[in-house]
């Protein structure tokens, strides 16, 4: 399985983040993410440490990183 997958109407990329342990990061953690533009999709899955986004166009990773650090997180990179 890739990290990535491009079509013409989107990119799909996975992301390690540290510190998830419960339903509420996961929501914390997706919450922040979905409000980056162009986010159409996220999945955190916290037993993983797994954040599954899908966007219009790759991501800004800082701007990403600024996402995670908000929900109280750590961006460790991508999968």
């Amino acid at each position: 399985m890739t990290a990535q997958t491009d079509t013409p109407s989107s990119v799909t990329a996975v992301y390690q983040v540290t510190g998830m342990s419960c339903g509420h990061c996961e929501g914390s953690v997706s919450s922040e993410i979905s409000e980056l533009a162009g986010v159409t999709s996220v999945k955190a899955v916290a037993a993983t440490g797994e954040v599954t986004v899908v966007s219009e166009a790759p991501l800004d990773e800082a701007a990403l990183r600024a996402a995670v650090d908000e929900a109280g997180f750590e961006l460790a990179g991508r999968v």
